[in-house]
Formats: C-alpha cells, structure tokens, sequence
C-alpha cells in the first residue's frame, strides 16, 4: 500500500517557496517503525545506493519538489530529464532524510522553528585551555626564544654594544642545543629547524670575530663549513680569510679565498671580484707582486674599479715597471665613476616647482655619496701620481708633467690644477726652491698688480716679496710699509717687515712688529717663534725662554721648540731642565741627531754608560754611513766594562770601515791587553795606514796633489773621523766639557777618540 505525502493543512499551494518565507514540509512516518518493507530496505540497503540508471519501477511516484515559483512540479535530472524517484518496496514510500545537513530535523514536526546554524543550543563552549606543559609548546616557545636572542645580539651590534651582542649570541647558541635535544626526544631527527642552528652559528662566529676573538671564530665557522647538511656554507670561507687576513697569516688568508672562490658559481661576478681583489692584496702584503699583478690586471679587464686600479699601480711600482705603471695610472683614470654631473643640478627653467625639486635633490644622501666616491677617486689618483712620477721618467718634474697631461685629457681636468699645486708644494717640502724660481715671471705680475690698484695691500706684499727674494731688503721694507699703510690689519705685510727687519739686524724693529702681530694673533705659533728668536740673538735668554713657555702652551708637540728650551736650559747651566725638554724632543722626534747626540753625551757625563748606548745605535741607524756614531757605541761598552762587546764591535766596525785608523788603534791596545793572537794582523794594518796618512798629509803640504788637496783632506776626515762638520749646522750646543774630560782620562782613549765621542 502505499502513503502519500501530504501538505500541512494550513499551508496554500503559492507558499511553498519563497526567497522571503520559510518552507517547513511535514511527513506522515510515524508508521515507519512498523513497516516490515522499510526496515528491511535498510537493512539490506546499508551502504549501497541505487545508480541513477536503475529500472523504475512502475510503482514509483514522482515526489513533488519546490520550484520557487509556487507551483508542484517533478525534479529533472540533468541528464536526460527524467524524474528522480525512489526505490519503494511493498507500497511504502522512503522518508526523506536528505534534508537533515539543512537543519530538517525530527524536532521540526514538533513545531519547532528551522535553526540551521543551531542558534537555539546557546554559546559555544569555550576553547580549551593549551597545556603549556606539553613538549610541543615547550619546543615552540624555545624556539621564538632563540630567535629573539639571535635579533638582540644583530641588534647590539649594530649600536656599538659588541660586549652585550657576543653575550646574547652565547645565550642563543646555548638554548639552541637545548632545543635541538628535546627536538630529538619529541621527534625523529629530520625536524632539527636547521635554519635556526645555520642562523645561531653564524651569528657567533660574526660576533666572536667582531670581539677579535679570532680562534674562536674560526672554530665556529668550521663546525658550520664541516656541516654537510648547510647548504652553500662553503662561502663562509670568505669571512675566514677575512679573520686570517686580520691575523696577517696572510698563506691561509689566500688558501681560504681560493676555496671560497671555488664554491661561488661565475653568475656571481661582483661576489667573485671582490673575493680576487681579496687575494691580490694579500699577494701584496707577502711581497708576490707578480701574483696580485696577475689578479689585479684580471679585475681591471672584467669590472675595473678605483681600488683594483690603484693596487696595480703600488704592484708594478713595487716591481719597478716604468711602462706599466703608466698604462696601470691611464687604467685608474678610465674607471667610470657613474655620477651624475653637476649640471643636473643647476635649474633650465624659472618653475619654482622645478627649482623646488632641484634644490631638495642637490644634497640629498644619494649625492653625497656620489660626492664621496668622486673625492675617493681623486685621491686614488693623486696619491698615484705623487708615486709614481718620480720614477716613470728622468726627473721627478718631467714625471709630474705627464700625470697631469694624462689628468688633463681625462674626466678630472680640475685635478689637473691640483696636481700642479701640490708639485710646488714638492718643491717647497724638498726645499728646492729653484725649481719654482720664475723670480722674474713673478716681479712682472706683481708690477702688473700695483699699476693697476696702487692701494691694493697685498699687490704691494707681493711685490715687496719678489724684491725680498732679489736681496734688496731696504727696499722690501718699504713695499711692506705701503702695504701696512693702506691696509694697517695687513698681518702679512707686518710679519714679512719683521723678517726684514731681522735680515737688516734691527732687531728692536722687529721685535717691535712680532709683538704688535702677537697683539693681533695671540695664538699663532710662527710669531711667539719669532719673538723668542729675536730676544736670543738679543742675548736675553730668560725672555727666549719665557716666549718658548708659551708657544709649547700653544703647540706641546712640537719638537723643535722643546729642544732649543734644552739648549737654553743647558746654556745657562741648567742640566736637569735642559735633560727634560730634550728628553720629550726625542720622545715626539727620535731622529733628530743633534737631540740624540746631546742625550748620548748627557748619559756619558753622569756614568750611565748603558743608556747612552741606545742613543748612539738609533744614530747610527739613522746615519748607517758615518762611522763615529758606531765607534761612540764601542765606546760606551768599553767604558760600562764590557770589554768583549766592545772588542766584538770595533771587530764589526772594521769589517764594514777597513780603512779607519781609529778602530784599528782600539782593537790593537784591547787584543794586547787580552793577550789574542790577532794583535799582530790589526798592527800591521794600522803601521799601513798611518804609513798612507802620511804620505798624503807630505802631498797635501808640498801641493802635489793640485786639485785633489781638498779632496784628499776629505778623505783623510773621512777615514780617520778624527774631526767632523755636522751636516744638519751648529743648532744645539752640546755639553762637552766633562764627558770630554772622563773620555780623555780613559785608558785607552786618545784625543782623536775625544772628539769622536764630543764633537766641536
């Protein structure tokens, strides 16, 4: 038999669907409990559903189905547009339960409202708690705890902290092998976050070597490049050269580059040049010129740059490679510096919007860079020329000359200005003044100055200089005057007339002038020097003294000024003084001759023979060809009563001076004295050479030897260097008097060895 499916009595056939009212069908199935055809069609039905093209039976019924549109029709199916039916056993008709995943529910019979989103059960139950003792959390909270170490020690570095970046990198590295223990308890190995420990690692190794905790970074980068399983880490050989290069281990700072740039694929060509540029300078600092010559020329041919340019030139100079040199310096000048011009930068137009954005770009950081790397340029270049041109040609000026054509025709043509300054400042440097000696080029332009402006102040300076040059003092003096009368705050014209002032000995007119300068310029270094000079060669040495006083206030280090106080001091007896501002003169200047002569001779006199020997060994390196300064250290030995290091170091004296009569003297009466075998050699040597003394001391005095008499004297000073002239002039008085005396007491001294030791 079968059951119908009914509509609810109170629903009208144009309701049953509706985009704005709610469809609730009712199904009679409170009998489907008792349907013996029902149930068994469940049981035997359970997992299995008719397909779409089973036979219909005939006792099938079209269920009616909604439209929308209120009215009954049958649900076609696509393929075909037959009606689905269901499959009915003995008349009963199969409840629809199809509707249920839309909220149809048996509760809906009852009357109760449709609830799809089940809003009529209440709130949701609350989340359930994490268990923070679980190990998965405890992983993950371990895990964002070392990169926040690792972010902090990045951090700290980058503000100069290295002390705090070092400790926050120890910290992660020790939580992150905490972390990688209890990863292995939880999980299988192959869950090691490795991004975390290749992170953890690398930032030790950084910070260690930031610390210059170099073994210690090394140690690290090699746990990292060891580790098979960090992709590309061989790279981080770089960074290990680096460490050796700092370490001036400079074989294993080459071997550590070349195994980087063997792991670095030729995509990578900025990566790769650096790295060769790495390895030409460490050729260069092991003194294998041809091979960073080799490496250089190689960055030059595939991406020159100012560095590489600049290291080739020190290379070829450092092989003594003229032509090269020269190509090398034109390379470094062809090297794209990739700035903008400084025409860019000047408005075409009156826009004031277009001005607007013109004058926010002319100093914005982007040009200032490209300002620094046009200034970088043009020291690379200038210091290259001022190398290399003395040796590239016959001259240094001829050398000089063609820098600054090659400059000319290049990109810097106002270096070229530069290079021609800085060659005058050579000549000033060297003292060579001839070299810039236009004295007649320059009296014409400063005539061309005064007749043009007679009441400029500095045209009649300038002219009163070139007549100053000429020797005509008087003359100078009054272009000065003139200067200073038309312009009385002339500082120039006020100094340049007390110099003349001094080269005509009116010395209280000069002084006069330094003083009102010095109430002008109360802190100029030249003019307190001056002052002091004049009252000097005035012979007042307590107000030299005092004008000294204030210019080491002025300028402490300077050298100079501290050892003409010791002078002073020593002059006037003051040995303890004198001692001090000597002392500290060596200390800023320990080549100055006359000072470490002056020391060498104060040791002498108070019996520290000892340390006077240090003095006269920096002489001697200083003058390695003037033989006093090693006899004044046999000498000294001598006198301390090492007698075998004396004898051993007139030994080495007369290897390097065989023809010196006076230390072939000492090592006669010390291996008398001693009683050595070689006594008789060393006589027979001096008993030749004083034998040769004489006879040329007979042609110097009947004048045989014509022209050749000075030069024979010269020699005679030379061999014996009994009497000497100080190259650098008579500038320090030296005290003489009682280490002359304790040397003239001496056993085996003689006057001759006196003024070795205390020349006049």
């Amino acid at each position: 038999m079968m059951q119908n499916v009914h509509l609810a009595p109170d629903t009208d056939e144009d309701d049953l669907y509706s985009g704005y009212n709610d469809y609730n069908p009712t199904y009679d199935t409170e009998e489907l409990e008792n349907d013996t055809a029902f149930q068994q069609a469940v049981r035997t039905s359970h997992g299995r559903r008719p397909p779409i093209t089973a036979k219909i039976p005939s006792t099938a019924v079209t269920r009616p189905v909604a439209t929308g549109y209120g009215s009954k029709t049958s649900l076609a199916s696509s393929m075909g547009g037959r009606p689905v039916t269901g499959v009915i056993q003995d008349g009963v008709t199969r409840p629809m339960t199809a509707v249920r995943a839309a909220g149809f529910t048996k509760a809906a019979l009852r009357g109760s409202a449709f609830d799809p989103l089940g809003q009529s059960r209440g709130p949701a139950p609350p989340l359930e708690a994490k268990n923070e003792d679980s190990p998965e959390e405890k992983i993950r909270q371990l895990e964002k705890k070392v990169n926040e170490l690792v972010e902090e020690s990045c951090i700290a570095n980058s503000c100069g902290d290295l002390k705090l970046a070092l400790e926050k990198a120890k910290d992660a590295g020790r939580k992150e092998r905490v972390l990688v223990r209890q990863r292995e308890q939880v999980t299988t190995p192959e869950n090691i976050n490795l991004d975390l420990t290749y992170s953890v690692l690398f930032n030790l190794a950084s910070q260690y070597s930031a610390n210059e905790m170099y073994a210690e970074a090394l140690n690290t980068y090699q746990v990292i490049v060891k580790n098979k399983m960090f992709t590309n880490a061989g790279r981080l050989k770089v960074n290990m050269g680096n460490i050796y290069l700092k370490q001036r281990n400079y074989s294993k700072a080459i071997k550590f580059y070349r195994m980087a740039l063997d792991q670095i694929p030729s995509v990578h060509k900025e990566m790769r040049i650096k790295i060769m540029q790495n390895i030409g300078v460490a050729f260069i600092k092991t003194g294998q010129y041809s091979d960073a010559i080799n490496s250089f020329e190689h960055i030059m041919s595939m991406a020159p740059n100012l560095k590489a340019g600049f290291n080739l030139i020190l290379s070829y100079f450092a092989v003594g490679d003229r032509e090269k040199m020269k190509k090398a310096f034109q390379k470094l000048i062809a090297v794209p510096l990739e700035i903008d011009e400084d025409d860019k930068y000047i408005s075409p137009s009156d826009d004031p919007h277009t001005n607007l954005v013109i004058e926010a770009i002319k100093n914005d950081h982007l040009r200032q860079m490209e300002r620094e790397r046009k200034a970088m340029a043009e020291k690379y270049i200038m210091t290259a020329a001022k190398l290399i041109a003395p040796v590239i040609e016959t001259s240094f000026a001829v050398g000089y000359d063609w820098c600054v054509e090659v400059v000319k025709a290049s990109q810097y043509i106002e270096l070229a200005n530069d290079l021609e300054i800085n060659k005058a400042i050579t000549y000033l440097r060297q003292k060579d003044f001839n070299q810039e000696n236009e004295f007649a080029q320059a009296s014409i332009y400063a005539d061309l100055a005064v007749s043009s402006d007679r009441y400029n102040p500095c045209a009649l300076t300038n002219k009163g200089n070139t007549v100053f040059v000429n020797g005509d003092y008087e003359k100078a003096a009054e272009f000065y005057k003139e200067a200073l009368r038309n312009d009385s705050s002339c500082t120039e014209a006020l100094y340049n007339i007390g110099l003349t002032y001094k080269k005509l000995n009116r010395l209280d007119e000069a002084l006069d002038c330094f003083l009102k300068l010095h109430a002008i310029l109360r802190n100029s270094a030249q003019v307190l020097y001056q002052i002091a000079n004049i009252y000097e060669l005035m012979e007042d040495p307590n107000q030299a003294i005092e004008w000294l006083m204030q210019l080491i206030s002025v300028v402490p280090t300077d050298s100079r000024a501290l050892s003409k106080l010791g002078e002073l001091h020593d002059s006037e007896g003051d040995k303890s003084q004198a001692f001090q501002y000597y002392y500290e003169s060596y200390r800023y200047f320990p080549s100055n001759i006359e000072v470490i002569e002056w020391l060498g001779a104060y040791y002498i006199d108070t019996q520290f023979c000892e340390k006077a020997i240090q003095y006269f060994e920096r002489a001697a390196l200083i003058q390695p060809t003037q033989v006093k300064w090693q006899l004044m250290v046999a000498s000294c030995f001598r006198r301390s009563g090492n007698y075998q290091k004396a004898l051993d170091t007139y030994k080495d004296i007369h290897r390097k001076f065989p023809e010196n009569v006076e230390c072939l003297r000492f090592l006669v009466r010390l291996c008398t004295d001693i009683g050595l075998k070689e006594v008789q050699e060393y006589a027979t040597k001096l008993k030749r050479l004083e034998k040769m003394k004489e006879i040329k001391e007979q042609r110097i005095k009947s004048g045989r030897d014509g022209s050749g008499g000075s030069r024979g004297k010269k020699e005679s000073s030379a061999g014996s260097d009994a009497s000497y002239v100080d190259p650098l002039g008579p500038q320090v008085e030296r005290p003489k008097t009682a280490a002359k005396k304790r040397v003239e007491e001496d056993d085996f001294a003689d006057e001759e060895l006196g003024d070795d030791l205390l020349p006049e």
